[in-house]
């Protein structure tokens, strides 16, 4: 099999409102898509989610990295997928986000190469997913109209923006918790908003109140701070910001910094490096929940197939989507509330609507 062409488009996707966490504010998913076409009339689709103040790449900067990249693969094998994410790495490192959106578009071309839904191809089974839902910063009676509105939906987790200072943060989590009463788990998330002391400050002052979890409390690159809320913490702590690859889990497991890992393609640089961390994980004894950015539905499936093809990921973060104002996702997978179901055709099982892309701006390469 050859790629005969791989297409890159600007895909932007409004929000019915912006969303603030402690690193900043978004008013609009600005994604992009690959889509790889073989000489044997597969077509696979990838997206990338960008989320500048996280990964470091920008819309703009990923499809110009992407430009480069499409020029490497057209022409090679796309079922060698070791091999084709190894040029773009050699030639270009860094830029995960861009690179997954190849990597979930070659994936989807084997699986459907070998006439398999994606997660029966990664080895795994259909199993049942539930996400959570998130609830980014704001008051905090606005963050509880927003939580009673989760647990009136069916909601079965609800996680919790946080990071802004010791005060406001224990009274958004105290009064959650208040309204929604305590059955429901509460996950928090700082994005690397607290030092090690109001860290170890916030998360003691909630941790009787059925805190499943805290991500990513302090700066991604200070693994003792880490280490050092984690041995005070009352809550199990997770890493998020701190674990893009492989390299990074095993500094984590040999540092004991966390309960454990969230795992994104758009920080991974796709599945193939996601199954390498989530190997770690595995021996490691650490659980895992696949987490997403601003993807749309497309996005989600892929890790939603991830997800379900491995054991190990015992959380599930996949509700980006819920922000955007339009879904032009063609299949994919479905949400009856809060559980997902995957779909049972080959490859990703999604598409996005040829009238929504045909607006999109479109840069194609061809084999020669």
């Amino acid at each position: 099999m050859k790629i005969t062409a791989i297409s890159l488009y600007r895909y932007d996707i409004p929000l019915k409102a912006p969303i603030t966490i402690s690193l900043g504010t978004i008013d609009s998913a600005r994604n992009m898509l690959v889509q790889i076409q073989t000489d044997e009339g597969i077509t696979g689709w990838g997206e990338g989610s960008p989320f500048w103040m996280i990964v470091g790449e920008t819309q703009a900067s990923g499809l110009a990295a992407a430009r480069d990249m499409a020029k490497l693969l057209v022409g090679r094998d796309p079922l060698d997928i070791e091999g084709c994410l190894e040029a773009l790495i050699r030639y270009l490192p860094g830029h995960p986000t861009t690179r997954s959106a190849f990597d979930m578009a070659l994936y989807d071309v084997a699986a459907q190469a070998a006439n398999m839904p994606l997660y029966r191809f990664l080895g795994g089974s259909k199993r049942e997913l539930v996400t959570d839902e998130t609830i980014y910063i704001n008051t905090p009676e606005r963050m509880v109209e927003d939580a009673l509105r989760i647990k009136a939906n069916g909601g079965e987790a609800v996680k919790i923006k946080l990071g802004t200072n010791r005060r406001d943060d224990i009274r958004r989590v105290e009064a959650i918790r208040k309204a929604i009463g305590d059955d429901i788990p509460v996950r928090t998330d700082a994005n690397q908003g607290w030092d090690v002391v109001t860290a170890s400050a916030v998360l003691k002052a909630i941790g009787d109140l059925n805190v499943e979890y805290c991500e990513q409390p302090v700066r991604r690159h200070d693994i003792r701070g880490l280490r050092q809320v984690r041995q005070a913490s009352p809550v199990p702590i997770m890493a998020d910001e701190s674990l893009f690859d492989a390299v990074d889990a095993i500094r984590l497991v040999r540092e004991e910094a966390v309960d454990y890992f969230n795992i994104k393609l758009s920080k991974s640089g796709g599945i193939l490096d996601a199954l390498r961390i989530i190997g770690i994980a595995e021996a490691a004894a650490t659980r895992c929940m696949i987490g997403c950015m601003s993807e749309s539905r497309l996005g989600i499936t892929a890790k939603a197939h991830l997800a379900s093809a491995r054991r190990n990921v015992t959380f599930y973060d996949l509700d980006a989507h819920f922000e955007h104002a339009i879904d032009p996702v063609v299949g994919g997978a479905t949400y009856a509330g809060y559980h997902i179901t995957l779909p049972d055709v080959p490859g990703l099982g999604a598409t996005v609507d040829p009238a929504f892309v045909a607006n999109c701006e479109k840069e194609t390469f061809f084999s020669e």
